[in-house]
Protein backbone atom coordinates (compact mmCIF):
# COMPACT_ATOMS: atom_id res chain seq x y z
CA UNK A 1 0.00 0.00 0.00
CA UNK A 2 1.30 3.43 -0.93
CA UNK A 3 2.09 5.92 1.83
CA UNK A 4 0.58 9.42 1.80
CA UNK A 5 2.98 12.20 0.86
CA UNK A 6 1.92 15.47 2.45
CA UNK A 7 3.18 18.79 3.71
CA UNK A 8 4.91 19.02 7.08
CA UNK A 9 1.93 20.85 8.57
CA UNK A 10 -0.50 18.21 7.34
CA UNK A 11 1.74 15.43 8.63
CA UNK A 12 1.69 16.66 12.25
CA UNK A 13 -1.90 17.96 12.28
CA UNK A 14 -3.11 15.17 14.58
CA UNK A 15 -0.36 15.46 17.20
CA UNK A 16 -2.44 16.04 20.30
CA UNK A 17 -1.88 17.64 23.69
CA UNK A 18 -0.04 15.23 25.98
CA UNK A 19 1.36 13.11 23.13
CA UNK A 20 4.66 11.23 23.41
CA UNK A 21 6.84 12.29 20.48
CA UNK A 22 10.15 10.75 19.43
CA UNK A 23 12.65 13.05 17.71
CA UNK A 24 15.22 11.17 15.63
CA UNK A 25 18.78 12.04 14.72
CA UNK A 26 22.04 12.97 16.36
CA UNK A 27 23.35 15.95 14.39
CA UNK A 28 22.32 18.17 11.47
CA UNK A 29 21.91 15.44 8.80
CA UNK A 30 19.72 13.40 11.14
CA UNK A 31 17.19 16.02 12.24
CA UNK A 32 13.72 16.24 10.74
CA UNK A 33 13.85 20.01 11.04
CA UNK A 34 10.84 20.84 8.87
CA UNK A 35 8.66 18.50 10.89
CA UNK A 36 9.83 20.08 14.14
CA UNK A 37 9.10 23.55 12.77
CA UNK A 38 5.64 22.38 11.76
CA UNK A 39 5.04 20.91 15.21
CA UNK A 40 5.94 24.24 16.79
CA UNK A 41 3.43 25.95 14.49
CA UNK A 42 0.85 23.33 15.43
CA UNK A 43 1.47 24.05 19.13
CA UNK A 44 0.33 20.95 21.05
CA UNK A 45 0.99 21.27 24.78
CA UNK A 46 2.28 19.01 27.54
CA UNK A 47 4.30 16.84 25.18
CA UNK A 48 6.75 14.20 26.29
CA UNK A 49 9.75 14.16 23.96
CA UNK A 50 12.17 11.28 23.51
CA UNK A 51 15.44 12.17 21.82
CA UNK A 52 19.17 11.54 21.85
CA UNK A 53 19.87 15.13 22.88
CA UNK A 54 17.91 18.21 23.87
CA UNK A 55 20.54 20.72 24.91
CA UNK A 56 19.98 23.15 22.04
CA UNK A 57 23.68 24.03 21.88
CA UNK A 58 23.51 25.01 18.21
CA UNK A 59 20.68 27.50 18.12
CA UNK A 60 20.15 27.29 14.36
CA UNK A 61 19.13 23.62 14.49
CA UNK A 62 15.58 22.47 15.09
CA UNK A 63 15.78 19.61 17.55
CA UNK A 64 13.88 18.61 20.67
CA UNK A 65 15.24 21.67 22.52
CA UNK A 66 13.24 23.96 20.22
CA UNK A 67 10.01 22.33 21.38
CA UNK A 68 11.10 22.96 24.97
CA UNK A 69 11.94 26.59 24.15
CA UNK A 70 8.45 26.98 22.67
CA UNK A 71 6.90 25.86 25.95
CA UNK A 72 5.32 22.74 24.45
CA UNK A 73 7.07 20.08 26.54
CA UNK A 74 6.17 18.77 30.00
CA UNK A 75 8.71 15.95 30.10
CA UNK A 76 11.98 15.40 28.27
CA UNK A 77 13.52 11.92 28.04
CA UNK A 78 17.04 12.15 26.64
CA UNK A 79 20.66 11.09 26.96
CA UNK A 80 22.06 14.61 26.70
CA UNK A 81 19.80 17.22 28.36
CA UNK A 82 22.55 19.84 28.62
CA UNK A 83 26.00 20.84 27.43
CA UNK A 84 28.90 21.57 29.82
CA UNK A 85 29.18 25.22 30.86
CA UNK A 86 26.11 26.25 28.87
CA UNK A 87 22.54 27.01 29.88
CA UNK A 88 19.69 25.69 27.78
CA UNK A 89 15.91 25.89 27.92
CA UNK A 90 15.89 22.35 29.32
CA UNK A 91 18.16 23.37 32.22
CA UNK A 92 16.35 26.62 32.98
CA UNK A 93 12.82 25.18 32.79
CA UNK A 94 13.81 22.15 34.85
CA UNK A 95 15.34 24.43 37.48
CA UNK A 96 12.10 26.42 37.60
CA UNK A 97 10.06 23.26 38.11
CA UNK A 98 8.29 23.60 34.75
CA UNK A 99 9.92 20.64 33.01
CA UNK A 100 10.48 17.05 34.10
CA UNK A 101 13.74 15.59 32.78
CA UNK A 102 14.59 11.89 32.63
CA UNK A 103 18.22 11.29 31.68
CA UNK A 104 18.82 7.85 30.17
CA UNK A 105 22.19 6.31 29.19
CA UNK A 106 22.45 6.32 25.40
CA UNK A 107 22.59 2.56 24.91
CA UNK A 108 19.74 2.01 27.35
CA UNK A 109 17.65 4.65 25.56
CA UNK A 110 18.13 2.86 22.25
CA UNK A 111 17.34 -0.53 23.75
CA UNK A 112 14.20 0.74 25.49
CA UNK A 113 12.89 1.95 22.13
CA UNK A 114 13.91 -1.27 20.39
CA UNK A 115 12.11 -3.25 23.09
CA UNK A 116 8.93 -1.24 22.54
CA UNK A 117 9.04 -1.99 18.83
CA UNK A 118 9.73 -5.68 19.44
CA UNK A 119 6.95 -6.36 21.93
CA UNK A 120 9.32 -6.66 24.91
CA UNK A 121 7.81 -4.90 27.95
CA UNK A 122 10.99 -4.72 30.03
CA UNK A 123 14.55 -6.05 30.27
CA UNK A 124 17.42 -6.31 32.73
CA UNK A 125 20.65 -4.34 32.24
CA UNK A 126 23.81 -3.68 34.23
CA UNK A 127 24.18 -0.11 32.99
CA UNK A 128 23.49 2.27 35.87
CA UNK A 129 24.00 -0.21 38.69
CA UNK A 130 25.52 1.58 41.68
CA UNK A 131 24.74 5.04 40.28
CA UNK A 132 21.87 7.51 40.41
CA UNK A 133 20.37 5.76 37.38
CA UNK A 134 19.25 2.85 39.57
CA UNK A 135 17.18 5.08 41.85
CA UNK A 136 13.64 3.77 42.21
CA UNK A 137 14.22 0.80 39.89
CA UNK A 138 13.79 -2.86 40.62
CA UNK A 139 17.08 -4.76 41.04
CA UNK A 140 17.90 -8.42 40.68
CA UNK A 141 21.00 -10.62 40.79
CA UNK A 142 21.94 -12.89 37.87
CA UNK A 143 25.08 -15.04 38.09
CA UNK A 144 26.31 -12.96 41.00
CA UNK A 145 25.88 -9.63 39.17
CA UNK A 146 23.30 -6.94 39.97
CA UNK A 147 20.99 -5.73 37.22
CA UNK A 148 18.29 -3.05 37.07
CA UNK A 149 14.94 -3.40 35.32
CA UNK A 150 14.33 -1.01 32.43
CA UNK A 151 10.93 -0.67 30.76
CA UNK A 152 10.14 -0.37 27.08
CA UNK A 153 9.68 3.15 25.72
CA UNK A 154 6.83 3.43 23.19
CA UNK A 155 5.54 6.65 21.65
CA UNK A 156 2.51 8.08 19.90
CA UNK A 157 4.52 9.71 17.12
CA UNK A 158 8.05 9.53 15.70
CA UNK A 159 9.50 12.38 13.63
CA UNK A 160 12.50 11.05 11.74
CA UNK A 161 14.65 11.90 8.73
CA UNK A 162 15.69 9.70 5.80
CA UNK A 163 17.53 10.30 2.54
CA UNK A 164 15.19 8.47 0.19
CA UNK A 165 11.92 6.59 0.34
CA UNK A 166 9.83 4.77 -2.18
CA UNK A 167 6.08 5.20 -2.40
CA UNK A 168 5.64 2.11 -0.21
CA UNK A 169 7.54 3.80 2.62
CA UNK A 170 10.77 1.81 2.49
CA UNK A 171 13.59 4.02 3.82
CA UNK A 172 17.26 4.56 3.00
CA UNK A 173 19.22 6.63 5.53
CA UNK A 174 22.28 8.83 5.12
CA UNK A 175 24.88 9.30 7.87
CA UNK A 176 23.41 10.32 11.25
CA UNK A 177 19.86 10.07 9.92
CA UNK A 178 20.17 6.44 11.00
CA UNK A 179 20.82 7.31 14.66
CA UNK A 180 17.78 5.95 16.55
CA UNK A 181 15.48 6.37 13.53
CA UNK A 182 14.99 2.65 12.78
CA UNK A 183 14.12 1.84 16.40
CA UNK A 184 11.88 4.90 16.70
CA UNK A 185 10.00 3.90 13.56
CA UNK A 186 9.22 0.56 15.17
CA UNK A 187 8.35 1.96 18.60
CA UNK A 188 5.91 4.69 17.55
CA UNK A 189 2.23 4.28 16.77
CA UNK A 190 2.55 6.83 13.92
CA UNK A 191 5.87 7.32 12.11
CA UNK A 192 6.31 10.48 10.04
CA UNK A 193 9.39 10.69 7.83
CA UNK A 194 11.00 13.76 6.28
CA UNK A 195 12.78 12.72 3.09
CA UNK A 196 14.75 14.35 0.30
CA UNK A 197 13.23 12.21 -2.43
CA UNK A 198 10.42 9.73 -3.03
CA UNK A 199 10.86 7.20 -5.84
CA UNK A 200 8.85 4.37 -7.33
CA UNK A 201 9.05 0.81 -5.95
CA UNK A 202 12.09 -1.01 -7.30
CA UNK A 203 14.24 2.13 -7.56
CA UNK A 204 15.85 1.68 -4.14
CA UNK A 205 18.71 -0.75 -3.66
CA UNK A 206 17.07 -3.43 -1.48
CA UNK A 207 20.38 -3.97 0.32
CA UNK A 208 20.32 -0.30 1.40
CA UNK A 209 16.79 -0.33 2.83
CA UNK A 210 16.97 -0.27 6.63
CA UNK A 211 13.38 0.49 7.63
CA UNK A 212 10.65 -1.35 5.72
CA UNK A 213 7.51 0.53 4.79
CA UNK A 214 5.34 -1.42 7.25
CA UNK A 215 6.69 0.88 9.98
CA UNK A 216 6.08 4.14 8.06
CA UNK A 217 2.82 6.06 8.00
CA UNK A 218 3.49 9.42 6.28
CA UNK A 219 6.16 10.96 4.07
CA UNK A 220 7.10 14.62 3.77
CA UNK A 221 9.36 15.69 0.90
CA UNK A 222 11.70 18.50 1.88
CA UNK A 223 11.23 21.49 -0.40
CA UNK A 224 7.64 20.66 -1.35
CA UNK A 225 5.54 17.93 -2.89
CA UNK A 226 6.38 16.19 -6.17
CA UNK A 227 4.59 17.56 -9.21
CA UNK A 228 2.12 14.66 -9.25
CA UNK A 229 1.20 15.41 -5.62
CA UNK A 230 2.07 11.99 -4.24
Amino acid sequence: MGKPVCSADEAVADVFDGAVVMIGGFALPGLAQELIKALIRRGPRRLTTISNSAHGRIGTLYEAARLVEAGLVAKCITSFPTWPSETSAVVSQHGEGRLEVETVPQGTLSERMRAAGSGIPAFWVRTGVGTLFETGKEKRVFDGQEYVLEHALPADFALIKAKRADTLGNLVYDMTQRNHAPTMAMAARVTIVEVDEVVEPGQLDPEAVVTPGIFVDRLVVVGGLPEDGR
